[in-house]
């Protein structure tokens, strides 16, 4: 066994709860062991032995530490006397091995997943069989089924927070170390040419080393869009339309007359170019790529699709019949080869091709691949395209050749319904705040009010209801306007071009940040009228294909949230636009700015009594609501896993519809490959539709009491982690220098700065870096902070007479009630993640003495006190009892993360003494991009 790799006592130590060899294990420890020694053999060829013993010898420690056969302050103390480059070495090796460990983890679950279908096993939770199931069980009717299922929608909406710190081309070399991994595992006894394997798996790990982590400058927002449209090659062309036809197919099983699903109920979406709060860099310019690199990445496929069709479907008329339709599209092809005489279906695809390419040059001004021998008209519309593909499919199925047609030509059919011309939807976002200064300017500019801003809200609103009643513009083309002003406009012209160009979903929302008042949404409006995406003058009133989504962010603004959408509504011009929306309205709930607000428990709280407000709104004013819900990846931020999340949600919440973001490491640890992302994507389905159809909540009569409880506890829970964050003295100054939030923005890891607006409070920096921070020092405090005081204060109250009943009555909620269960599971994992010996570490980089105790013993008493109160109402004996396989994957790589904490501390230290050194800042870095890749979900 080689230096580098792991030893059977540390894998025996953290495979499995209470340390069991588990036989199902041994795949994963295998794969560790060898991609550990494969590592060591590369770090020992390039950087030395000495730097080798130096690697392991550190590795051995860290398990010590794990395993409390050793003082960490000796690993400690012990690296802080490392020179910079052998610290350098140190870092890498441990980032490296963490890659690697999380791929073979990764792996791991994809044999696990393989074998329970191999073997029969039942229909896992969160997938659409399960989901069926469960349906079946209910014996719902069509017209129930019907009614509920009314514009269904699930979408996912990548955006671009900027808490992925891997590099794309880490990202390809990791794949090709996987897909070795995977030849290896799937080969049969004697298949593998084991020199050839070994030899390549050695090569591609030399690769991973002698590749930099770290970019040299930050991301463009080129370059994020470039890299969240990668995923639809790697998985979601795929995935996405083969979920919505197998659920078509289930529901039209079940219930063949009702009609169910005529579009698709998946839908992906994007804010990547759309997103302006905040980001400078979303300009007129930055729009009109994202949405044209869309449709070049959607027209591609389909004419790459129909390319390998062509040479798929070469069925001759001399064997068979095709249909009369068919022969009209090869007649419409113009497509005279003698070779292709008899092959009508490759004539009529090469006229579909020839089509579609003339469609690609107008949209984009150029042809992907080579032009067509004869040019066609191009496609009005993805309908057009879509109906001369089911000609081709009605053919085939006409003369026996259906398992042709239900092959690549349906995929094609179906990513043509769901992607269009323009891929997925790319909502607008833009802050309260600028809506009202550009609209002041503009109304000033025009004559019509000389100080919009000193109006009161009412003043506002009818103000703005009687703009939207004309159709005329506020300024002329030309006009000179603010910079600002300017800005938006131009913004809003780009989208109302490529809606033109691309269709009405091009562009399907507009969210209002921080929005407050029915003012801040009718701004909104004005200013899509300005550009032309609404029209006062539509029969019955004024229509937008653009909707417009309210964003709720504050704990303030959750508890208003029902009063806010009711008043909306009651403006009788809104609510004839919202009629015009097929009485649909979409509300967005944050929980980014409500966690840094209030707290864990007081953020969610507020977010579920929110909905329970927003829901009887819509069921009083007869709409269909929509959530979209703005989370994370780490549960400070909304995270955690999504099938149990929307599970969790109120009753009438999820009403056959969710939009949700998908941001940060999470995209990539979900999407990065059709078995993931078929995963992921069927657990946002299932758990969509099993809210919808089925009574989740199981409350029954005792909800009210529940709601009053936690209404108390929440309470609690913010005036607890108030009393830390807002009201401690020096508290931000501890936060500054006990985490690498500084550090931080130097880290070329997305465009958008990592702040609102300049300033040194909380309330200025972005939620992202506030929780990506306390990560990084392993305290993740917004992830718990609060909830232990609350729970132990409630108790403790009931007196010696009645704490044991209240402690019961904590322990019947998360038995009954998946919202409480939910939040206390999330929790669980956070608190299992937070390491407050590592933390102390990070505490003695604050230079005042008073105050570096005074802070982090209220932080060490509140963990203690949350430990303690979690488990006292699990019954379980130690944290992620009711989660094995995430115990298991900390135990694998937490040891790892050992050094790469210490040795930032100690680079910190360094620099913030004045050490200047280039290598002491690339260190910084490292080590944040290491501790950031073995957490997995830290920001």
């Amino acid at each position: 066994m080689s230096e580098a790799t792991v030893d059977v006592a540390d894998l025996r130590s953290s495979s499995s709860a209470g340390g069991a060899d588990r036989a199902d294990d041994a795949p994963l420890r295998d794969d560790i062991r060898l991609l550990g020694r494969v590592l060591g053999e590369v770090i020992g060829s390039q950087a030395g032995q000495d730097v080798l013993d130096l690697v392991e010898s550190t590795r051995v420690e860290a398990f010590k530490i794990r395993r409390s056969e050793m003082d960490r302050a000796e690993l400690a103390q012990r690296l802080a006397e490392l020179d910079i480059r052998s610290a350098n070495h140190v870092i890498r090796a441990f980032s490296h091995f963490s890659v690697l460990a999380n791929l073979a983890e990764d792996i791991h679950h994809e044999r696990r997943r393989r074998f329970h279908r191999r073997e029969g096993s039942p229909p896992q939770a969160g997938s659409l069989a399960a989901s069926m199931e469960l349906v079946d069980a209910a014996g719902l009717s069509a017209d129930v089924v019907a009614r509920e299922l009314t514009g269904a929608l699930v979408c996912p909406v990548v955006t671009a927070h900027p808490t992925e710190v891997r590099r794309k081309t880490i990202s390809q070399v990791q794949r090709h170390i996987a897909d070795l991994v995977r030849e290896r595992d799937r080969a049969a006894g004697g298949e593998l040419d084991d020199a050839r394997w070994s030899a390549q798996l050695w090569r591609s790990v030399l690769t991973l080393w002698q590749t930099a982590l770290l970019r040299l400058s930050r991301l463009r927002l080129q370059d994020e869009i470039d890299e969240a449209l990668r995923y639809y090659d790697l998985s979601l062309f795929e995935v996405v339309p083969a979920i919505n036809a197998e659920l078509r197919r289930a529901l039209d099983a079940r219930w063949p007359d009702a009609g169910l699903l005529r579009r698709p109920m998946l839908l992906p979406g994007s804010w990547i170019g759309g997103d302006r709060d905040g980001n400078p860099f979303v300009t007129a310019d930055a729009l009109r790529r994202a949405t044209t690199r869309q449709a070049e990445t959607a027209l591609g496929h389909y004419l790459d699709e129909l390319d390998v069709l062509r040479a798929e479907l070469s069925m001759s008329d001399r064997l068979v019949t095709p249909t009369a339709e068919l022969y009209h599209l090869a007649e419409a092809s113009r497509d005279d080869s003698p070779f292709r005489a008899d092959e009508p279906y490759r004539r009529a695809l090469n006229g579909i091709s020839a089509r579609l390419a003339h469609t690609a040059h107008d949209v984009l001004g150029r042809i992907p691949g080579p032009a067509p021998a004869t040019p066609l008209p191009a496609y009005e519309s993805p309908d057009e395209l879509r109906a001369d593909l089911d000609v081709v499919d009605t053919s085939l199925r006409s003369h026996g050749a259906g398992p042709l047609a239900d092959d690549r030509l349906l995929r094609l059919r179906e990513a043509v319904e769901v992607f269009g011309f323009h891929l997925c939807g790319l909502d607008m976002r833009q802050n309260s705040a600028v809506h009202e200064e550009v609209v002041g300017e503009l109304l000033a500019w025009a004559g019509v009010c000389e100080d919009y801003t000193a109006l009161d809200e009412a003043a506002r609103v009818d103000l703005l209801a009687g703009e939207l009643t004309l159709r005329r513009p506020l300024v002329r083309p030309g006009a000179e306007l603010s910079d600002t002003a300017r800005g938006e406009l131009d913004v809003l012209l780009a989208a109302a071009d490529q809606v033109a160009l691309l269709g009405p979903r091009t562009i399907p929302n507009y969210v209002i940040s921080m929005c407050e008042s029915v003012s801040d949404v009718l701004e909104v409006a004005v200013l899509l009228k300005e550009v032309g995406l609404l029209d006062p003058g539509a029969d019955g009133g004024p229509a937008s294909s653009v909707g417009i989504s309210p964003l709720f962010e504050t704990i303030d603004d959750l508890e208003a949230a029902g009063a806010t959408l009711s008043a909306m509504l009651d403006q009788p011009l809104y609510r004839s636009l919202v009629a015009a929306r097929g009485d649909a309205q979409e509300v967005m709930l944050g929980y980014s700015d409500s966690n840094k607000d209030g707290g864990y428990l007081a953020a969610n709280w507020a977010l579920y009594r929110a909905e329970l407000d927003l829901v009887e709104v819509a069921r009083r004013e007869g709409i269909r609501l929509r959530l979209f819900h703005g989370r994370g990846g780490t549960v400070g931020r909304g995270g955690g896993p999504s099938y149990e999340a929307i599970r969790a949600q109120p009753p009438g919440a999820v009403a056959g519809a969710l939009r949700i973001t998908e941001q940060g490491e999470v995209i990539a640890a979900k999407y990065a490959d059709p078995d993931l992302a078929r995963r992921n994507l069927e657990a946002l389905v299932a758990a969509t539709l099993e809210s919808t159809l089925l009574d989740i909540e199981g409350l029954g009569d005792g909800a009210e009491p529940a709601y009053a409880l936690l209404d108390d506890l929440a309470g609690r829970a913010q005036q607890a982690y108030r009393a830390l964050v807002h009201e401690t003295p020096g508290f931000v100054e501890w936060f500054r220098a006990a985490t690498p939030i500084s550090e931080l923005g130097e880290l070329n890891i997305g465009s958008r700065p990592p702040s609102r607006k300049a300033g040194t409070s909380i309330a200025d920096l972005r939620a992202i870096p506030w929780v990506f921070s306390w990560s990084q020092a392993r305290i993740m405090l917004p992830g718990w902070y609060g909830t232990g005081s609350a729970l132990e204060s409630w108790i403790e109250e009931g007196g010696a007479g009645s704490s044991d009943a209240r402690l019961t009555r904590l322990r019947e909620l998360h038995r009954t009630w998946p919202f409480f269960r939910t939040v206390l599971s999330n929790m669980g994992m956070v608190l299992a993640k937070t390491d407050l010996g590592l933390a102390a570490r990070y505490a003695e980089l604050v230079p005042d003495e008073e105050l570096r105790s005074r802070v982090f013993d209220q932080i060490t008493a509140e963990h203690e006190r949350t430990c303690r109160m979690l488990l006292a109402i699990t019954g379980d004996e130690e944290l992620l009892a009711d989660n094995p396989s995430l115990a298991r994957s900390i135990r694998n790589r937490f040891p790892y993360l050992e050094p790469l904490h210490h040795l930032q501390v100690e680079m910190l230290r360094r620099r913030r003494a004045g050490d200047d050194d280039e290598l002491t800042r690339r260190n910084i870095q490292l080590t944040i991009n290491g501790i950031a890749t073995a957490l997995r979900n830290s920001g």
